[in-house]
């Protein structure tokens, strides 16, 4: 028996152990209570916040904009008097 063949036997063998063991329901368990807790924090996605950011930053970036032209007119009607 090759080195190969006796670690795929041993973890074949390991993954059957975990599947029949307690351990598989207790990770099912907690990562559904996780789940509930998760989804009564009212979380967003990370692309959700993603997106968002890049909103924010096109908002900004055009109100940016809009102050430098008001600035600009202001400075028109201010010379002109």
């Amino acid at each position: 028996m090759d080195m190969n063949t006796f670690f795929n036997d041993l973890q074949n063998k390991i993954n059957q152990a975990i599947e029949n063991s307690p351990a598989k329901d207790i990770e099912k368990n907690v990562k559904s209570m996780m789940t509930q807790g998760f989804a009564r924090l009212d979380l967003v996605t990370r692309e959700e916040f993603d997106i968002q950011a890049q909103v924010l930053a096109k908002t900004r970036a055009k109100l940016e904009a809009l102050e430098a032209r008001v600035a600009e007119l202001e400075a028109r009607l201010t010379a002109e008097k």
